[in-house]
């Protein structure tokens, strides 16, 4: 792992986003974790279904890691609405499935072998009706029931085997680094061949179901604008990545809408919009309560009642266990915090081994807005990191930077991020809401900019507004559409 990898664990900022991860997770145990007894269930697992027994090993993994279920009896009925319509018409009608809806801000969808389906509610506030659901929950299903997590759990086994023989016989030579990169890409065009073939499946089943097929093809463009928002530039291209493991967007959209072609021109099928509006009224958006909240450029959490803020151009990405930002010149921030003994000086803490590449003469006591802290400097392998670490009501926090090393920029952002930090007032903790997903009606003379002035605690309002309810640049809202707002009303 470099040395970027390993300081900052940065491996996690990226925001799934590409469409759904279908995988069989590493580490496949059969025991040691008892599944949740609150997912949606259209029926009960098959009993003695030794893929859906090791799927359920895991569910409390996917849990911890997606922030647990998101718990709204409505919007669990309208999903399950739209499950038991496809489970009908599905490629396997025998095949059961297990829908849990992740308390996730991100926008992904994915299946375990087995039957277990998951959605996050980040995933159900970019949709904008129940034939779009119903498109991405097929699309997952047809990952079960072409047995993809099976084949891909096959061929990442014959590749882990072959990328052991390569390394053990060519060592770190040209050519195994060559043999080991065309392993990786055969593994990532399966991947793709996997996703195209679960498209064509997913969007058979919501035609014959009664949806409009060409839902899927709006919702990948969904995406891809939402992608776009979240994007530093605006212009990220992910078909650049010659490992990504998704086709571009651009080619399944266009296949996406050759297959819907076969149900009919533009306007078959139902969407069912009002039905699925209804259902995610009120559905909670951003961070939850737990792990603070994000406005901005500014992180805040309550609970905690501390807040800092990073310089304009970084996107924050807050998680569970850690807040993390990303901006301008490969530079990245990490917020956490960890335990230290209270007559522990900060210094001798980051003298004490957990900084690679630390210059021990930088290391200096200092003051951040009243509290006690501590900073200091480090570089290893083409990286320079700036530390600061606060004590504050009780607590040790740690502010992490890192910039390539012929950048001149660390110092400045990393100062600016540190002397923002403060402890929030009795007043600021408890004028802290979360923010939710609102259903409007558009009355007459509303427009697109006077309705996305009424969202709170998001930047970019108007373009937010859009993407969130698929509206070009050019469109225009007439009196009488329903429109989602983020509000924390």
């Amino acid at each position: 792992m470099n040395p970027l990898a390993r300081f900052l664990a940065l491996a996690g900022f990226a925001v799934a986003l590409a469409s759904c991860q279908m995988f069989t997770p590493p580490e496949v145990q059969e025991s040691g974790f008892q599944p949740s007894d609150r997912p949606i269930t259209v029926d009960n697992v098959g009993a003695n279904n030794k893929l859906a027994e090791l799927a359920k090993a895991q569910h409390p993994r996917i849990l911890a890691t997606y922030g647990g279920e998101y718990s709204d009896p409505k919007l669990e009925r309208m999903v399950a609405k739209v499950v038991g319509n496809l489970t009908v018409v599905s490629a396997n009608p025998t095949q059961t499935y297990r829908i849990t809806i992740l308390n996730s801000p991100n926008v992904n969808a994915f299946a375990l072998p087995g039957g277990y389906l998951y959605i996050t509610r980040g995933l159900l506030a970019l949709a904008n009706d129940s034939s779009e659901l119903a498109a991405v929950i097929a699309h997952e299903m047809g990952h079960v029931t072409a047995n993809h997590g099976l084949q891909r759990q096959q061929l990442e086994a014959e590749e882990g085997l072959a990328t052991k023989v390569v390394s053990d016989v060519l060592g770190d030579s040209p050519t195994a680094k060559a043999a080991l990169i065309r392993g990786k890409l055969r593994l990532a065009q399966f991947s793709r061949n996997q996703e195209l073939e679960a498209d064509a499946i997913g969007i058979k089943s919501i035609g014959e179901a009664g949806y409009d097929p060409y839902a899927a093809g709006r919702f990948l463009q969904s995406m891809s604008a939402y992608t776009d928002f979240r994007s530093i530039s605006g212009a990220t291209d992910a078909s650049l990545d010659f490992l990504a493991t998704h086709p571009n967007t651009p080619q399944r959209i266009d296949l996406a809408q050759r297959h819907a072609r076969q149900f009919g021109a533009p306007g078959v099928g139902t969407r069912d919009r009002d039905s699925f509006l209804a259902g995610v009224d009120g559905l909670l958006y951003g961070d939850t309560p737990e792990e603070g909240y994000v406005r901005g450029e500014t992180f805040l959490h309550p609970g905690l009642g501390v807040s800092f803020t990073v310089p304009d151009g970084f996107i924050i990405d807050n998680s569970a266990a850690a807040v993390t930002a990303t901006g301008p010149g490969d530079i990245a921030i990490r917020f956490d915090g960890v335990s230290i003994d209270k007559n522990r000086a900060l210094t001798d803490y980051i003298r004490s081994g957990w900084v690679a590449g630390l210059d021990d003469s930088s290391v200096k006591q200092e003051t951040i807005n009243g509290n006690e802290a501590a900073t200091a400097h480090a570089g290893a392998e083409g990286w320079q990191f700036d530390i600061a670490v606060i004590r504050a009501g009780g607590q040790v926090y740690r502010l992490l930077t890192a910039a390539p090393s012929a950048s001149t920029s660390l110092e400045t952002v990393a100062r600016s991020v540190s002397g923002s930090f403060r402890i929030l007032s009795a007043a600021e903790k408890a004028a802290l809401k979360p923010l939710h997903i609102r259903v409007l009606t558009v009355q007459p003379g509303q427009t697109m900019g006077s309705l996305a002035a009424q969202m709170v605690g998001v930047d970019r309002k108007l373009d937010l507004f859009r993407v969130l309810n698929a509206l070009s640049p050019g469109a225009a809202v007439s009196a009488g559409d329903k429109v989602k707002i983020v509000t924390d009303k």
